[in-house]
C-alpha cells in the first residue's frame, strides 16, 4: 500500500503479506517527510522553534505549541506565573484547534469508507473554525499563537459573540454528523468490530489519546496531569470498551462535544472572571528573554488531538538555545501497533479502515 495512504494522510508505504486479499502481515515504512527537526531546534533560540512545532502536526498545531512553550515555561521557572486570561486565551484556541482535528479526522475517515457526504458535512463545519482561528491569529493553518509566556494576540472584537453563534448552530450541525455517520447501519456495519486493539496492546505500544480511550483506559492529560487552567473546568472524559474502529470514531465525537463544553466555561470566564482592558499584556512574559538559568533535562506532555503530545527538553545555564528537543509523537506510536495487529489476520478492506481510524499525521511521525 502506498506511498500513500488511500486517502492521502501524509506519505506513508505500507508493505503487506497478502495471501488473496486477506491480511497476514505489515510492514510499516515511514520516513518520506523526515526534516530534521531535533537538529533544527539546536540552532534556533526557544521562541524561534514555535513555527517549526506548528509543522509537526499541522491539523491541530497549536496543541504541539501548547506542549512546547509548556516545556519551555517549566524549565525557566515560568509556569503557574502567567495571568490567568492568558491562560484561558491559550484553552480556547487549543480546544477550537482540537474540534477542527477531530472534524478532519471523522470527515476523511468517511471518505477512506466511501462516505463522501460525511466528509462535506465535518469539513463545512471545520471551515467556520478555520475562518474564527484565521480572523484571531492572521493564520488558517500554521498560526504561531502560543509564546513563551503569553500569546500573540487577544480576542479581537466580537470574537465571543460570533463564536457563541457558531456554537448554537454546531449543536444542531453535531446531530446531523451523528445521524449520517455514527448511527448509520452501513457505516456501523464496516467498523464496529473491526480493528480490535485490545487494551494490553494499546499500553505495550504507548498508545494514547483517542485509540487509548477507545480501548477502556479514561486516560486524558487535562485530567489525569493537569496544566494550564483545566483543573478549573467540567468535562468529562470520553470511554469506551469495544476497542474497534466505530469506537475510536465515537470517541473523537464524544470528545468534540466536550469541547464545546470547555468553550463555553472559557467564554464566560473570559467575559466576567478575566475581562479585556486595563494594563493587561497577551504577551504577558515573553517580553523577557527566555535565557536558562541552570542546566535542565525535563519532559512535558499535553492531551494532542491524536495523544499525548511531549516535549523532552535539554538545556544549558545561560543558554537561550536547546542542547536536545526531542518531540514525542502519538501517531508514531499508534503505526507501531500495525504490525501487531495484522498479525491476527484481516481482510485488506478491514486494514484500511483499521489504519484511517488511527488518525495519524505523517508529519508528526517523521519530524
Amino acid at each position: 500500500m502506498g506511498p500513500q495512504h488511500p486517502s492521502t494522510h501524509g506519505v506513508l508505504h505500507i508493505v503487506l503479506d497478502l495471501d488473496g486479499e486477506w491480511v497476514r502481515g505489515a510492514e510499516v515504512e515511514i520516513g518520506y517527510m523526515h526534516r530534521c527537526f531535533e537538529k533544527h531546534a539546536q540552532h534556533l533560540t526557544f521562541q524561534q522553534i514555535i513555527p517549526y512545532v506548528d509543522r509537526l502536526d499541522y491539523v491541530a498545531p497549536i496543541l504541539g505549541e501548547q506542549a512546547y512553550v509548556l516545556a519551555v515555561e517549566r524549565a525557566l521557572g515560568w509556569e503557574g506565573q502567567l495571568p490567568k486570561r492568558i491562560e484561558y486565551l491559550r484553552v480556547l484556541a487549543a480546544e477550537l484547534n482540537r474540534i477542527a482535528s477531530h472534524l478532519l479526522a471523522i470527515g476523511t475517515y468517511a471518505i477512506d469508507l466511501g462516505a463522501t457526504t460525511g466528509f462535506l458535512w465535518a469539513f463545512r463545519d471545520r471551515e467556520y473554525i478555520l475562518e474564527m482561528l484565521e480572523a484571531w491569529t492572521g493564520a488558517r493553518l500554521l498560526y504561531n499563537y502560543i509564546w513563551i509566556g503569553g500569546v500573540a494576540f487577544d480576542l479581537p472584537l466580537g470574537f465571543i459573540e460570533r463564536l457563541r453563534d457558531f456554537l448554537r448552530y454546531f449543536q444542531r450541525s453535531l446531530d446531523e454528523i451523528r445521524a449520517l455517520l455514527l448511527d448509520n447501519r452501513i457505516f456501523r456495519d464496516r467498523t464496529e468490530g473491526v480493528g480490535i486493539i485490545p487494551l494490553e496492546t494499546a499500553l505495550a505500544y504507548g498508545a494514547s489519546g483517542p485509540v487509548l480511550r477507545a480501548s477502556g483506559l479514561a486516560w486524558d492529560l487535562r485530567r489525569v496531569r493537569p496544566y494550564s487552567v483545566y483543573s478549573e473546568l467540567d468535562f468529562e472524559v470520553p470511554v469506551s470498551e469495544n476497542a474497534d474502529c466505530w469506537a475510536r470514531t465515537y470517541i473523537r465525537f464524544r470528545e468534540i462535544e466536550e469541547s464545546v463544553r470547555i468553550i463555553q466555561q472559557v467564554m464566560e470566564r473570559l467575559e466576567k472572571a478575566y475581562p479585556p482592558g486595563g494594563d493587561f499584556d497577551p504577551r504577558g512574559l515573553s517580553n523577557k528573554k527566555p535565557r536558562l538559568k541552570e542546566p535542565v533535562s525535563l519532559y512535558a506532555a499535553v492531551e494532542g488531538a491524536r495523544g499525548e503530545i511531549g516535549f523532552v527538553l535539554e538545556g544549558e545555564k545561560n543558554k537561550d538555545t536547546p542542547r536536545r528537543l526531542k518531540a514525542r509523537s502519538p501517531s508514531f506510536a499508534h503505526l507501531s501497533m500495525l504490525p501487531e495487529l495484522a498479525r491476527e489476520g484481516m481482510w485488506l478492506a478491514d486494514f484500511v479502515a483499521l489504519l484511517g481510524s488511527l488518525d495519524v499525521v505523517m508529519c508528526e511521525v517523521d519530524r
